[in-house]
């Protein structure tokens, strides 16, 4: 008999286990949810009185945190108590890239993964069931169980693998009706009873036939393979927009074309200045370098040509940039219009415009920033992290503003960097009058209505266009 669970406790309150663990709070009333974080600050944004303040922006986020925060949704600092209560725990921190040592730039960062495993195996007392949520390489369960196993209490751990498959902008969306769960766990009598338990826990809203259980590997592989597929679509068309522009072709018509065909489908076939967020470059580079650990050189070759071709494409809108203006953006002022890496999120990581305002800055151009939902704090440290120039010349060449007609005024051109649908609905009559003539529009998500653009007398540039 699968084991009942009445208390969750996730450590990690980010983009994934805060939105995760709401949702697991509201459709399952009778299970008391704890998310804990190191992160004081972080945690007193969770417990802000005004949930709008929350630190993760997702539409209708906001809203579930207020229904459920208090009740059963509780956000601490105290991992130990929340650990010593929980019948499961789901590790859900960061797993970034390595940027030191063996499998530098490529590999997953595990040391996290690994302090956790160590502080559940010190603290638990009771049987517990430990949920995988990160993002983490193939076998990763393996040094979980190795490290729980020998430093622990004599008390029995269960390992599931279930990764998360949201898209930020539509998370909540997205844990409200997923496509599928997926449940990966040991092929034992104690490791399907593991699994048991969790599918209790998601039956209360997801249909069954959508909750997939797998061996422990293969959910762990589902992930990668799922982001490698999905960014590979995002490279493909953009390789084409690059053709199309040379051969007068659109690629929003070939786009069309080829997604009308059932086999293909239409899905993540939007050119654009490049594909960013937290999961699909640190994936592929996952998947990169796993293939290469195992001898699969030509297996490691394919997909970081993905990656190359992404990398290219943010190079290259950046240098269309610099060409169009006259060979020179030296003492230019350039209107940057969003920064996170798509709409409705603010979440910035490996941001298409964090590398085309470097590769600008680079060239002397003076960036202006308009985003809705990103602080100035978290661009300049962005920028920062590149370390390319210092935090004082970061911020004496780049200016983040609150208004996006301060951003375009005496403006040499304007780049859309992120496909915010209020960009849409902004009066460009009115922008392009405050901006220095000829004035430029360089539209990297093609989001807005080029030839009512030009009409107004814009110079517009947009990918995959001759």
């Amino acid at each position: 008999m699968a084991k009942s669970i009445k208390n969750i406790c996730c450590i990690g309150a980010g983009y994934v286990g805060g939105p995760t663990m709401t949702m697991i709070a509201a459709k399952c009333p009778h299970i008391i949810v704890n998310v804990v974080d190191i992160n004081e600050k972080r945690i007193a944004a969770w417990n802000d009185p005004d949930v709008e303040n929350i630190p993760i922006y997702e539409p209708g986020l906001s809203d579930l945190v207020g229904q459920t925060r208090g009740e059963n949704l509780f956000f601490s600092t105290d991992v130990d108590a929340a650990i010593k209560a929980a019948d499961m725990i789901f590790i859900s921190v960061n797993t970034p890239t390595k940027t030191y040592g063996v499998g530098k730039g490529m590999a997953a960062d595990l040391k996290y993964i690994e302090l956790c495993a160590r502080q559940i195996a010190a603290v638990a007392t009771t049987d517990k069931i430990i949920v995988e949520k990160s993002t983490l390489p193939v076998r990763t369960a393996e040094a979980l169980r190795s490290i729980l196993d020998h430093t622990g209490n004599g008390v029995q751990f269960d390992i599931l693998s279930n990764p998360e498959f949201l898209a930020e902008g539509t998370a909540v969306s997205d844990l409200l009706h997923p496509d599928r769960v997926l449940i990966g766990g040991e092929q034992t009598e104690n490791g399907k009873k593991a699994q048991k338990a969790l599918v209790d826990v998601y039956s209360n809203w997801v249909p069954k036939e959508r909750i997939l259980m797998t061996n422990v590997w293969s959910s762990e592989l589902s992930k990668l393979t799922a982001n490698a597929f999905l960014a590979q679509r995002v490279s493909s068309i953009n390789a084409l927009s690059e053709l199309c522009e040379v051969t007068e072709a659109d690629v929003n018509e070939v786009a069309r074309a080829i997604g009308t065909d059932s086999r293909i489908g239409s899905k993540f076939l939007k050119a654009s200045v490049g594909f960013g967020g937290s999961c699909f470059q640190k994936d592929i580079l996952n998947l990169v370098y796993i293939s290469q650990t195992y001898g699969l050189q030509e297996v490691a070759d394919y997909w970081e040509q993905v990656i190359i071709m992404n990398d290219h494409q943010k190079r290259r809108f950046a240098k269309k940039i610099v060409k169009t203006l006259f060979n020179t953006v030296s003492g230019k002022k350039i209107a940057i219009m969003g920064w996170s890496f798509k709409k409705d999120t603010n979440d910035t990581r490996e941001s298409a415009a964090i590398y085309v305002a470097d590769y600008l800055l680079n060239e002397q151009a003076e960036i202006t920033v308009y985003d809705p939902k990103v602080t100035a704090e978290q661009i300049y440290s962005d920028l920062n992290y590149l370390g390319t120039r210092s935090d004082e010349e970061n911020r004496r060449l780049l200016k983040v503003v609150t208004d996006p007609k301060i951003a375009v005024e005496k403006a040499h051109a304007t780049a859309i960097l992120t496909e915010w649908d209020e960009f849409t609905e902004f009066n460009w009559k009115n922008m392009y009058d405050s901006m220095l003539k000829p004035a430029f529009l360089f539209d990297g998500r093609m989001l807005l209505d080029h030839e009512e653009l030009k009409s107004i007398g814009f110079e517009v540039y947009t990918i995959g266009k001759g």
